[in-house]
């Protein structure tokens, strides 16, 4: 280690209050997503952003105008960098990270990938900046359709997993896409701030600096998951459903969805014990659309149903799952049956506990959207169906625990949203009666009840 690299460790331990040096090299995970036995470290998911689709299918919030940074979006990224920026709800000494080409038709090369600590804007914390492997190599391929995961990486900023520094710190991750990639794979509603070089620009990741990131994007891409190392049993709880779970509504940059307050409540008990990961699209739906594909893409990605394996199972130490959906199948866009919702619930919840033994299933009332402007939603018929619904989740015994989120939300008076749950807090609007702002989404987190999604102890 030449002297520079040992100022910029001093420089690290001094700005988060660690203690110096390296994290001791931990055993990997044996089969997926299980952490080893006998006290020692092992995999669990700290963030995800689920794949949807090829960009720009898809339902982003506050999105820049993107023709700058992707010129011809059938051709996708062109020989530029990524810095996508994202808050993992749990620090380890040892992160990996899984990209996806779900929704791409060429193969998609990577390289240059580091991760390392956000300053701000598209600038990194000097010194945290790490280079990240795979099989060894500086670069991978994934083919149409794939996913891979990287090596581990150390992150020497995080010696101390459990310090409260770390606490709400946003990670950057940097990768180059050599050549043409064509259709993106993408979360298009991060409601976080990530940014891009020009096309052309080369392999960027490793500067600390955000010179060479002129372009900024509000949604994620080929990145889905990152894991990071904590003690055997950490559970982590996953959130899943549609756009109301993904946050529309809720404030840019802001970490202020229902499970991000869900994350804070659970963190202020148990710290760096538990981890809340978010798996909402926005306009999901239970099960539709029928057919999904790089060629028959729709706005709310694959149905729940079909993505359970991708952003549920295969994942790395779930242990509870809140499932919160169905608005978008009785919308005119999705215009489903109340029998066909429940019925692939049913089977959603069987296939869960047949592939992760012992996992909580936590059903979520729907809100209401009555009256809301969106021509897809609000109609009586849906509302009706959404009691429905509602009816089945509080009382068909389906679910290990209930959250009622509609209890949390609902005017009496009008039978859609609170007043005050209305207006829009990403860009200062109206709001639509469908997705709860800042102080709905407040709310619904703090009605969630601790034991309903935490495994007994």
């Amino acid at each position: 280690m030449n002297r520079r690299e040992l100022a910029q460790g001093a420089v690290l331990a001094t700005v988060l209050g660690l203690a110096g040096g390296t994290a001791e090299a931990q055993g990997q995970a044996q089969g997926q997503g299980q952490s080893r036995p006998g006290g020692q470290e092992g995999w669990v998911t700290a963030w995800t952003g689920s794949a949807q689709g090829p960009y720009p299918v898809g339902n982003p919030s506050a999105q820049p105008n993107q023709s700058f940074a992707f010129p011809q979006p059938e051709e996708g990224a062109r020989d530029q960098t990524f810095r996508l920026v994202l808050r993992p709800d749990l620090w380890g000494r040892r992160a990996r990270l899984r990209f996806s080409n779900a929704f791409g038709t060429r193969p998609l090369q990577l390289a240059g990938v580091h991760a390392g600590l956000q300053f701000g804007g598209a600038a990194l914390l000097p010194g945290s900046n790490r280079p990240v492997r795979f099989g060894g190599a500086d670069s991978v391929t994934v083919p149409p359709g794939g996913q891979v995961w990287s090596d581990a990486v150390e992150l020497p900023f995080a010696a101390e997993p459990d310090s409260a520094l770390l606490m709400g710190r946003k990670m950057a991750v940097s990768f180059h896409v050599a050549g043409p990639s064509g259709p993106m794979t993408w979360h298009a509603k991060a409601l976080q701030t990530s940014y891009v070089t020009p096309p052309g620009a080369g392999s960027r990741g490793a500067e600390e600096g955000e010179a060479s990131f002129p372009f900024s994007t509000a949604s994620w891409f080929f990145l889905d998951a990152v894991d990071m190392t904590a003690p055997a049993g950490t559970p982590v709880v996953l959130c899943f459903g549609d756009s109301i779970t993904d946050g529309t509504a809720s404030t840019m940059n802001g970490d202020d969805r229902w499970p991000d307050v869900l994350s804070r409540r659970l963190h202020a008990t148990l710290g760096n014990r538990v981890a809340v990961v978010n798996a909402g699209i926005g306009g999901n739906q239970v099960v539709g659309p029928a057919e999904y594909g790089p060629q028959k893409p729709f706005p709310g990605g694959p149905s729940a149903l079909a993505r359970l394996e991708r952003d549920i199972i295969s994942l790395s130490g779930i242990r509870a799952v809140v499932w919160l959906e169905g608005t978008n199948d009785f919308s005119r866009n999705g215009n489903a049956s109340f029998e066909a919702v429940r019925d692939g619930m049913r089977q959603g919840v069987e296939r869960l506990r047949a592939a992760i033994p012992g996992i909580r299933v936590v059903g979520a009332t729907v809100t209401s959207a009555l009256g809301s402007t969106s021509a897809a939603h609000g109609h009586a018929e849906q509302d009706g169906k959404r009691k429905a619904l509602n009816a089945f989740i509080r009382e068909g015994g389906l679910f290990d625990a209930v959250v009622d989120f509609d209890a949390a939300t609902l005017d009496p008076a009008t039978g859609g949203l609170r007043p005050e749950m209305v207006p829009d807090s990403t860009i200062g609007g109206p709001g639509d009666k469908l997705h709860p702002n800042r102080a709905g989404y407040l709310a619904m987190g703090m009605a969630v009840e601790p034991r309903a999604v935490l495994p007994p102890a």
